[in-house]
């Protein structure tokens, strides 16, 4: 099994890189530079690449070699990576997106996506259904049993984390965390978190085996960890606070001469700390979340008729994007028409539904 699960966990981490730090990276420079929250979420129409995975899904069943199309796709993200990392750095000041670097970055996506499909084609073809749950942690349609509640459940279970994943950065980006902290915290240290959440999924699905109660106490998790950061950053907002950089993660306390400080200060030191950690605890049940919910799908797709598991695997993969770009994309402007307590209302309701949701589940799929 070790002999499968590598070379996969390596080539997800290879495909999985260029969208993380994309992700975590791009609203930090763009909010940094005057975007408004709108014209932020509204640059995730770069990842509209991965909606179009049905197009070639179908042709890597009936034509090619999964590993033909690795290799193109690898070649394409090594090259689009050295170009973009020799471009110039922008301008200061620069608020908009130049157009070949928007360029670049959709083409990154399309190499990424490509590659995606020809993995989760692999995965489909290679693992046993008891090794399904660690091969997440690296990963007639319709009539295939449990395919309709699958593709409900897969479209709507990261509707409130997407949302407040979007947003609860920026706002801790207008409230003065730095912008080059911050974008490390929500790039690299948020990977490694989600990572480390991938990982504990995997090993919980293949010592348990029992998915859908699992599923529903890490959407539980997830829901008291968003629950615990809604509430943090009304408290911030409610304030008015000010935050500089995250102190309490550097080890910087109060030093001699400064016992007198007032509370209002001691507590300044602690909330960027706070936040920051909060950042990073969504994105580790996050990447529990995600690896039981990509084991569910494929645990569906196996259901369906071998030349057709990629295409079903890559529709249910389809709908789990958009379901994640749809509030990743409107959370901005729902933000700007809403206000944001009503909108990360909103978010933690959303994130109530799947929870209820699994409940429909059918037994095929247990």
């Amino acid at each position: 099994m070790r002999g499968k699960l590598l070379p996969l966990a390596g080539l997800y981490l290879v495909q999985g890189l260029p969208y993380g730090l994309q992700s975590g990276l791009l609203p930090m420079l763009l909010r940094a530079g005057g975007l408004s929250l709108t014209r932020v979420g509204l640059a995730k129409m770069l990842y509209v690449p991965w909606l179009s995975k049905l197009v070639w899904a179908p042709l890597l069943d009936m034509r090619g070699s999964p590993r033909a199309w690795l290799m193109l796709s690898t070649a394409t993200l090594g090259l689009v990576c050295g170009l973009l990392a020799a471009l110039p750095p922008a301008e200061a000041g620069q608020a908009e997106l130049p157009v070949i670097v928007a360029g670049l970055l959709l083409l990154l996506n399309l190499g990424a996506a490509v590659q995606d499909v020809a993995l989760d084609t692999l995965a489909v073809q290679l693992l046993e259904p008891a090794e399904l749950g660690p091969g997440n942690t690296v990963q007639d349609l319709l009539a295939v049993p449990g395919t309709q509640w699958t593709a409900g459940f897969v479209l709507t279970y990261k509707l409130g984390e997407q949302g407040a994943s979007s947003l609860f950065p920026l706002l801790l980006l207008d409230r003065g965390l730095s912008t080059p902290e911050l974008g490390l915290w929500n790039s690299v240290g948020a990977m490694a978190c989600s990572i480390a959440g991938s990982s504990l999924g995997g090993a919980l699905l293949s010592r348990h085996r029992k998915l859908l109660p699992l599923l529903r106490s890490v959407l539980q998790f997830r829901l008291g960890g968003l629950a615990c950061q809604t509430t943090l950053f009304f408290y911030l907002d409610t304030l008015g606070a000010k935050l500089g950089p995250g102190t309490v993660l550097r080890g910087k306390g109060l030093g001699r001469g400064e016992e007198h400080h007032t509370s209002w200060t001691r507590l300044t030191l602690v909330l960027p700390g706070a936040a920051l950690l909060s950042l990073c605890l969504q994105h580790f049940l996050g990447g529990l979340v995600t690896t039981a919910t990509f084991t569910l799908m494929m645990r569906c797709s196996q259901l369906a008729p071998s030349v057709l598991q990629a295409t079903h695997y890559s529709l249910l993969a389809t709908l789990e994007l958009l379901g994640k770009l749809l509030l990743g994309t409107l959370a901005g402007a729902l933000a700007d028409s809403l206000g944001l307590h009503l909108c990360f209302s909103l978010f933690l309701a959303l994130s109530v539904t799947p929870i209820l949701y699994l409940g429909l589940a059918p037994r095929i799929l247990a």
